[in-house]
């Protein structure tokens, strides 16, 4: 926690007023009275107030390094390269090659670790390696798997869905780092509680490396976007599409829910509340029972929709390798597309960004490590593999075709052309989701807003209300406002998280040949608890 709360408040109140802030030429607009014909919804007034904040912070975050001399119709770049991508394209690259490929070698092993051989009821922590698994997931299999595929598939075409499963292998080796740190540097608190995430390894470990002052401001870089990432990603993105789905089902376009979608923030915001009060450990329970069942049931209908397109895969997955690399377009083409591919995965997986060490760091363990192979398993399962039967499904089906919609109508709609019914299923399904990622992503931006300002009740009460507040607001901005910033206020957090990941690589390196060693004893016989007291013996 930090020393002086007010800085941190007075840079968040600042931020918040600059967002907030319609530039003059809004502010002019918005001070003449709409004509009578155009009398503005409640949505609309949300939309319109919130988009000044929108196109600034993703102008911020989304500065390009490179712009693309090729012109739309409109006279605008066909396609930037955003700094922020090829920073986490690249970390997830290097950190693939500097730990050997360990998304792959030690697969296995995450297996073995997270169904509990390796573990004892005894070990510190508050949850389980599968609650932490399932918490973590839960706030990365979401609408993400469902919209965000459906949206790189018809801003970029069929390949950028392989980018997108290039950049989750890569970033199963990012997920590892970050989570070893955070278990690593977690602090666990009298009464049992634990408190980690990339504010603690940025704070304490760059501190044991005497660059205690360059971690405090990182950290509290990192806290401020993570408390940003939490209200886009993890808030507005997922009960806006909920919404559009909602609507999808009952009346569409211009309907009465249509026209006050404000509702269903509303009432999915009172379900948020019930649920949050509980903490970590209500939240694992949850979502641990949340996550299987709607995940299998999604599969299960990509599962039906490949039978009845069998003919289509083998012809589909061809299509998506030959449009990542297509030799019609030039070099801008393809690697437009591969920008597009790295976005998406990146704000579907989170690898790299930083909030999955938050919920891993309330494991019950003894050797950091061996969360972090269990955290490697999330991008894998993610976008290896959701976000995978996604753009297929919608790419066999050819819904990806009709430009002009909505990420979760596109992928709506091609469920729909082999299982008419599922929509609503899927609009279910898409709730629970939500739902998940919601409660989540609550929790991982209340432990930023506890390092900001302090872990006293009305901090933490404070933060859970203007939660549940932009819960509201989210359902009714316009799609595109909230994709913009959503993206921008999740993917900000990569910047400072990879910087302390990079200089504490020596740390994770050290911690997995620990883990290593100890799994090798146990795997050959030896008990947990002698294998663990050999291992520790030997650090000295």
């Amino acid at each position: 926690m930090l020393r002086n709360p007010i800085r941190p408040l007075a840079l968040v109140s600042l931020l918040i007023a600059c967002w907030l802030l319609p530039p003059q030429a809004a502010r002019a607009e918005s001070a003449a009275p709409p004509a009578a014909e155009q009398v503005e919804s409640i949505d609309q007034k949300i939309d319109r107030l919130c988009k000044p904040a929108t196109d600034m912070v993703n102008r911020i975050v989304f500065f390009p390094v490179y712009t693309s001399p090729e012109k739309d119709a409109e006279g605008k770049p066909l396609w930037k390269v955003p700094f922020i991508l090829l920073w986490l394209g690249g970390a997830a690259v290097f950190l693939t090659i500097y730990f050997r490929f360990v998304n792959f070698t030690s697969f296995r092993l995450a297996l073995r670790t997270v169904c509990g051989r390796y573990s004892t009821k005894d070990d510190p922590g508050e949850i389980t390696h599968f609650h932490a698994l399932a918490s973590a997931v839960s706030g990365t299999v979401g609408l993400g798997n469902i919209a965000g595929v459906a949206i790189a598939i018809s801003k970029g075409g069929p390949g950028a869905a392989f980018w997108m499963i290039m950049l989750g292998l890569c970033g199963m080796v990012s997920k590892f780092a970050e989570c070893t740190l955070g278990v690593k540097y977690r602090q666990i608190g009298r009464d049992g509680k634990v408190h980690g995430g990339a504010m603690l390894y940025l704070t304490r470990g760059l501190a044991e490396r005497g660059l205690g002052p360059l971690g405090h401001t990182l950290a509290v870089v990192f806290a401020i976007l993570c408390v940003g990432g939490s209200f886009g990603g993890g808030n507005m993105f997922q009960i806006n599409q909920a919404a559009s789905q909602i609507v999808n089902v009952t009346g569409g376009a211009g309907s009465f829910i249509d026209q006050n979608r404000w509702m269903i923030g509303a009432i999915v915001a009172g379900i948020v509340g019930l649920v949050i009060i509980g903490g970590i450990t209500r939240i694992a329970t949850v979502t641990s029972k949340l996550v299987p069942i709607m995940t299998i049931t999604y599969v299960i209908a990509c599962l039906i929709v490949f039978f009845n397109h069998a003919d289509r895969i083998l012809p589909t997955f061809q299509l998506i390798i030959d449009s990542a690399f297509s030799k019609d377009a030039v070099v801008g083409g393809v690697l437009g597309v591969m920008l597009i591919g790295i976005q998406r995965a990146a704000f579907s997986n989170e690898a790299g960004v930083g909030s999955a060490p938050i919920a891993h760091a309330a494991a019950k363990t003894r050797f950091p490590a061996s969360e972090g192979v269990v955290a490697l398993l999330e991008p894998f399962l993610d976008t290896v593999v959701i976000c995978t039967m996604t753009a297929l499904v919608v790419i066999c089906t050819g819904d990806y075709l009709n430009t002009g919609k909505d990420g979760i109508t596109m992928t709506s709609e091609s469920f729909a052309t082999v299982i008419p019914w599922f929509t609503y299923v899927l609009s279910m399904a898409v709730i629970l989701f939500a739902l998940s990622t919601l409660i989540t992503w609550s929790y991982y931006g209340l432990q930023a807003w506890k390092f900001l300002f302090g872990k006293s009740t009305a901090a933490d009460v404070c933060y859970k209300l203007l939660f549940c507040l932009i819960v509201v607001v989210g359902a009714a901005m316009a799609p595109g406002n909230v994709i913009d910033f959503s993206d921008a206020a999740l993917l900000g957090m990569c910047f400072p998280n990879l910087i302390g990941v990079f200089i504490l690589l020596p740390v994770v390196r050290r911690e997995l040949d620990r883990f290593r060693a100890f799994s090798k004893r146990v795997d050959s016989g030896e008990s947990v608890e002698k294998a663990a007291a050999h291992v520790m013996s030997q650090d000295g």
